[in-house]
């Protein structure tokens, strides 16, 4: 199997990147039901939040590119793009269950899913490329924030039954 060049390979990650980044997108709704919830007072400003996104996707595109050129073995390389789908899946996901749904509380069971799929991400990718798992755990970080938030979002405004 021959190796793609390097650009190619990073854009395809980009593109992967931005597809997740553009789902999860269009199922988030900041609309009149979200401004309605009870946040916690340390929440970061809405403002924020796309920024961060945006810094997390551009690390994934660069992991999943680095991991990829590391290894020419296709199990490896197949395992590595299943663990990639999985975790797109529970990131699109999430957004749908909170914001689409109004579901926070089902939102709440899911984020668990998510941060295991992106451990999953980072040992398959350090597996293949140190720098490569690494430049994940921002990701990590970020998903488990984000489970202590929506736990306080449930806390401050459930039930959600009947939404």
């Amino acid at each position: 199997m021959t190796s793609l060049p390097r650009a190619r390979v990073v854009g395809v990650a980009a593109l992967a990147a931005l597809g997740v980044a553009i789902l999860g997108g269009l199922a988030t709704d900041i609309g009149p039901w979200y401004a309605s919830l009870k946040r916690p007072p340390w929440q970061p400003p809405d403002v924020l939040f796309g920024p961060i996104w945006t810094l997390i996707y551009a690390l994934c595109a660069l992991s999943g590119a680095t991991a990829w050129r590391a290894t020419q073995d296709p199990g490896r390389r197949h395992a590595l793009l299943a663990a990639w789908a999985f975790n797109a899946f529970f990131n699109v996901l999430w957004s749908l269950l909170f914001f689409r749904l109004q579901r926070p509380d089902w939102a709440q069971m899911e984020v668990g899913l998510l941060g295991l799929s992106v451990a999953l991400l980072i040992v398959q990718s350090m597996r293949l490329h140190r720098v490569a798992g690494l430049l994940l755990v921002p990701y990590l970080l970020w998903v488990c924030f984000a489970a202590v938030l929506n736990h306080a979002v449930v806390n401050l405004n459930a039930p959600f039954v009947g939404r």
